[in-house]
C-alpha cells in the first residue's frame, strides 16, 4: 500500500436558541495565511515535540492542494502536494488525512530530528469521498476513523510498529443519519466522539462491535451547539476522565465545552474576538480544530487552534488563529 503513492464546504445555518452566556477569549497568535481565495483551509492538528515543545509543530489542510506545516509562530514550513486533503489528526509521529480527491487514507511521517513531514502512502478506503478523520492509540494499535456525508463511520486499525509494510485493516462501519465530518478519539476510555453537523454529537463504544452510538449532547437541547457542528477535539487532563470535549458550532461563530466524563455536562461557551492589541482579527465559521493539553513555551495549559474563515474577508486568505487555553480556562470557569 505504500509503494502505490498516488499523484499527487462547510454552509452554516441560523443559529439555534441559547439562552447561556457566551464568553470571550482573544486570539495570541496565528499562521500564515493560505493565500488566494475560496474556502480552502479546513482542520488542523497539534504535534507536540516531547524533547523540545518549542519546536512542535501544526499541520493543516488545504483543501485544494493538500497538507501544509507550521511552526508555532505561525510561520510556512512546508506544502505537501497530495491532493484534495479536507482533515487531518494524529498519534505520535504518524499523521492520517481524508483524501476526497482519491478516496484515501493519506499518511504521513513526522521526523522529530529534522522537524520535517513526508507523505508515506495511501490506503484506498472502498467508498467516495472521505470527508472527516481522527485517530486513536490503544496500545501498538493505531486507530483511524473516517467519516462521510452519508452518515457512515469506517473504524480502520494498523500495528504501530509495523505501519509502513502491513496494510491497515477495515475493522468495522457504524452508521448515523446524516452528514458527519469531526470526530476525535478518547483513547484512555475507548470512545470515539463524532459530530452529525445538523442533528448531534454522538459517542462510540470501541470496546463493543455491537454497540450503537449514544448521544453526547443535540443542537435541538439548547446548550450552545447549531448547525453546522463541525470540528471536535479532547482537552486531556491528568486522570482517564479529567479533561474537556471542545466542538465548533459553526454556524453560531461559537465553540462549545463539555466534560470529558459521562454524563458530558455543558461547562461553557465561548467566542474568539479581535485582539486589536496586536492586530489579530477574531475568528468566524470555524471548520476544523484541534486543542492540547501539553505545556508549551509561555503555554502552560496548552493550546487550542481553529480554522477561521475570514482573515478578516471571508474565504480570502484563510488561516487558524491561536489561543491559550488558559484564557478559556479563565473565561469559562473551568479547573485543571
Amino acid at each position: 500500500w505504500l509503494a502505490a503513492l498516488l499523484p499527487l464546504a462547510a454552509c452554516a445555518s441560523a443559529p439555534a436558541e441559547y439562552a447561556g452566556p457566551v464568553a470571550t477569549v482573544l486570539p495570541i497568535n496565528e499562521t500564515a495565511p493560505m493565500n488566494g481565495e475560496g474556502d480552502r483551509a479546513d482542520d488542523p492538528a497539534i504535534w507536540i515535540n516531547t524533547a523540545d515543545p518549542a519546536s512542535s509543530l501544526i499541520l493543516a489542510t488545504n483543501k485544494d492542494e493538500g497538507l501544509y506545516v507550521y511552526a508555532l509562530d505561525g510561520g510556512e514550513l512546508q506544502e505537501i502536494p497530495v491532493g484534495q486533503v479536507n482533515n487531518v489528526d494524529l498519534r505520535g509521529n504518524i499523521a492520517v488525512a481524508s483524501n476526497d480527491q482519491f478516496n484515501v487514507i493519506s499518511w504521513f511521517n513526522i521526523d522529530p530530528e529534522s522537524l520535517t513531514v513526508t507523505h508515506i502512502g495511501n490506503t484506498p478506503t472502498g467508498k467516495e469521498e472521505p470527508y472527516g478523520i481522527c485517530s486513536g492509540l490503544d496500545g501498538e494499535t493505531y486507530q483511524v476513523a473516517v467519516t462521510y456525508k452519508d452518515g457512515t463511520i469506517q473504524l480502520w486499525s494498523a500495528n504501530w510498529e509495523t505501519l509502513e509494510s502491513v496494510p491497515p485493516h477495515l475493522d468495522r462501519t457504524v452508521k448515523l443519519s446524516s452528514q458527519l465530518e469531526g470526530c476525535v478519539f478518547d483513547d484512555a476510555n475507548g470512545r470515539l466522539i463524532v459530530g452529525e453537523e445538523n442533528a448531534a454529537v454522538w459517542t462510540v463504544d470501541l470496546s463493543d462491535a455491537a454497540s450503537k452510538p449514544q448521544v453526547l449532547d443535540r443542537i435541538a437541547d439548547g446548550n450552545g451547539l447549531v448547525a453546522d457542528i463541525e470540528g471536535i477535539s479532547l482537552w486531556a487532563g491528568p486522570g482517564r476522565e479529567d479533561g474537556y470535549i471542545v466542538v465548533s458550532a459553526q454556524g453560531a461563530d461559537r465553540y462549545v465545552v463539555y466534560d470529558r466524563a459521562p454524563p458530558y455536562a455543558p461547562r461553557g461557551v465561548f467566542r474568539i474576538a479581535d485582539n486589536e492589541a496586536i492586530g489579530i482579527d477574531g475568528v468566524s465559521t470555524t471548520d476544523g480544530l484541534d486543542v492540547t493539553s501539553a505545556p508549551l513555551p509561555g503555554l502552560p495549559n496548552g493550546l487550542l487552534v481553529v480554522q477561521d474563515d475570514a482573515n478578516p474577508i471571508s474565504e480570502y486568505e484563510q488561516n487558524f488563529k491561536m489561543v491559550d487555553w488558559s484564557d478559556v480556562m479563565k473565561a469559562i470557569g473551568l479547573t485543571e
